[in-house]
């Protein structure tokens, strides 16, 4: 009996190896086993990367050859490490480096020793390769941008990180991957797909041929093209403007949500961040923490919007029906509110305002009075700010808006339950947070925001998520950005809150900055800006805020600018509004005091104040 059973488990031992054998040779020839057999090398042929392309089909970015060598640790021979180092052209220690970097990730496959060598490089060191045995060169493409602007909006590629190959199996040790900007956000349509081929090897690791005649190998397949919403000659005359200033311009088609114009400034040649010295450039670029050029300030630069939240707070209190478009107040240059008399200080001019008057002079006390009627509607303040809020947030703000930019900040909208943790043991109320009735208090926004925001007053009640595709190759973009968002306002209230903005222009805050043949409304506004000097809040001066839109009816764009320490609204944001403005729609500017003024206006001493240690003035004319 225990023959038979011992000679049993022998047979069904014998069997199952035989079956196992059979199967993986036979029916088991998955990509997923040749990828894993040692006795295989892969070889990728990388895709050509997409194009990306302006509205107006001007070309952006395209792509240029670059030269890698590669290394496969486990064939390295002896080699002579000084001569290897002066065909490389680097040192030895950051030879070892590399070379360590590339065995620890895998003895077995290739990795990337040294990237993007130039073709001069690449035709002398081709000649000698032979002579060292596991590296070789692989040619692919890398990014050859057209243009010198826009790199907040095209971003950058850059080797994949251990993060990134964690995160997708695509990706291996030296591939490029998209970082910034369009390059990251449409990285998927534009990166391809990449061809493999399979190499038989034999038992002394050399090679001997296509495995199995080529049947499992694969072409690559190309990344697709794109075409983005800005409009390069408008983005280029942006950037002019900004220059030797800090801060972001963000323009949107109100009719589609199409961003025309993504401006952040300081910026840099997108070019800076192609080839052997990218790693240099960006160390640079990144440690510049005064100027900050790799943030984008239209996207993540929060900031209290000042006077142009105004609009908001009168749509949201004729909304709820706490004032109507005759009430008025007569202003005496401050407001003066709560048990204690406090005042908050306004600088319209005095007298009677209304509704109109009051946005086109910007009267902090109309719009004091409007924001504390809209929280003491009901007896409880925080069901009161609770809709005051959702108003608000209808707009856009408090929130990332959805679009398909690479960063964005939420912002803060305060609500009921903000200030009932804020304020546990006290009853708050209205003149608690009446900061919030002119854009200050705890309101936060970013600049893309306010444009939104804009769009959404143009459109007297709706938005359209702002959105930098336009059209991708044999490809449809997002339905949601062809889907109107609507404000809980009532359309009938905008065309007071228009008018007034009108007015803005007509004879108010911006009056000395109209555009011959266009009629544009807009909001003049005025941010506090405080720093950190050892230690020390100290504040410095304003940051100038400026929201517009044109033409009044059927309006094209609506913008909204900051320019950092610019001290007041109408000052330089609302300059570069205008001349924005007038490029966009005129192609043209008539305005060329206006542009001379603005480009060669420096704002570079305001922003070393708090390094220089110099002393500074507050707010000087």
């Amino acid at each position: 009996m225990r023959k038979v059973l011992l000679f049993g488990i022998v047979i069904l031992t014998g069997a199952c190896f035989i079956g196992r054998l059979f199967y993986l040779q036979i029916y088991e020839s998955s990509a997923y086993d040749l990828n894993n057999d040692n006795a295989i090398r892969k070889v990728f042929h990388y895709p050509k990367r997409g194009y990306i392309y302006d509205r107006n089909d001007s070309l952006l970015v395209a792509n240029q050859p670059s030269y890698d060598v590669m290394v496969i640790p486990r064939e390295v021979e002896t080699i002579d490490t000084i001569m290897f180092c002066d065909l490389l052209k680097i040192e030895k220690h950051d030879f070892l480096k590399y070379y360590n970097r590339a065995k620890r990730y895998s003895p077995r496959l290739p990795s990337v020793l040294l990237p993007h060598l130039s073709k001069e490089d690449y035709a002398f060191l081709s000649e000698k390769l032979r002579k060292f045995k596991g590296f070789y060169i692989q040619k692919r493409s890398v990014r050859d941008y057209q243009t010198s602007i826009g790199a907040n909006v095209l971003g950058y590629i850059a080797e994949a990180n251990s993060k990134d190959i964690k995160k997708d199996a695509y990706y291996r040790l030296g591939d490029l991957i998209g970082k910034q900007g369009v390059e990251v956000s449409y990285e998927k349509t534009l990166r391809g797909v990449k061809g493999v081929k399979y190499i038989q090897k034999d038992i002394y690791n050399r090679d001997i041929g296509a495995y199995k005649e080529g049947a499992f190998d694969t072409l690559p397949i190309p990344g697709k093209d794109l075409n983005i919403t800005i409009d390069s000659e408008l983005q280029a005359y942006g950037e002019l403007l900004m220059q030797n200033k800090i801060g972001g311009i963000v323009a949107i088609e109100p009719s589609s949500g199409e961003i025309l114009s993504l401006v952040s400034a300081p910026s840099y040649n997108p070019n800076l961040l192609v080839g052997r010295q990218r790693s240099k450039n960006y160390t640079k670029l990144y440690l510049d923490s005064i100027h900050r050029p790799l943030i984008d300030k239209g996207l993540v630069r929060m900031h209290e919007p000042g006077s142009p939240f105004k609009v908001l707070v009168a749509l949201t209190a004729l909304e709820e029906k706490v004032i109507s478009t005759n009430t008025s107040l007569f202003c005496s240059g401050q407001y003066v509110y709560g048990k204690n008399k406090r005042t908050m200080q306004c600088h319209c001019g005095g007298g009677y305002r209304n509704l109109d008057s009051a946005i086109s002079y910007s009267c902090n006390s109309y719009f004091a009075m409007a924001f504390r009627n809209n929280i003491e509607k009901y007896d409880n303040s925080s069901k009161s700010m609770d809709k005051w809020s959702d108003h608000i947030k209808s707009f856009g703000l408090g929130s990332f808006l959805g679009n398909d930019l690479s960063v964005g900040k939420k912002g803060n909208i305060p609500d009921g339950n903000y200030y009932d943790k804020w304020y546990p043991e006290f009853q708050w109320g209205a003149t608690t947070i009446i900061s919030n009735s002119i854009g200050q208090g705890e309101i936060l926004v970013t600049p893309i925001q306010l444009a939104n925001m804009t769009a959404a007053i143009a459109n007297k009640g709706f938005y359209f998520t702002p959105h930098i595709i336009k059209s991708i190759e044999n490809e449809q973009i997002d339905s949601n950005f062809n889907s109107p968002k609507q404000t809980t306002i009532d359309p009938k209230y905008y065309e007071p809150i228009i008018e007034g903005m009108h007015n803005v222009y007509n004879k108010g805050t911006a009056s000395f900055l109209k555009v011959p043949g266009i009629e544009i409304c807009g909001k003049t506004g005025t941010a506090e800006n405080f720093t950190k000097v050892d230690g020390v809040r100290q504040q410095l001066t304003d940051h100038s805020i400026f929201i517009a839109f044109a033409p009044k009816e059927n309006p094209k764009i609506a913008i909204a600018v900051l320019v950092e320490n610019g001290r007041y609204g109408a000052r330089w944001a609302g300059r570069v509004a205008s001349l924005m403005i007038e490029k966009y729609i005129k192609g043209e500017v008539s305005l060329k005091r206006m542009e001379k003024l603005v480009v060669e206006k420096s704002l570079e001493d305001e922003y070393l104040k708090p390094y220089s240690g110099k002393p500074f003035k507050i707010n000087d004319q």
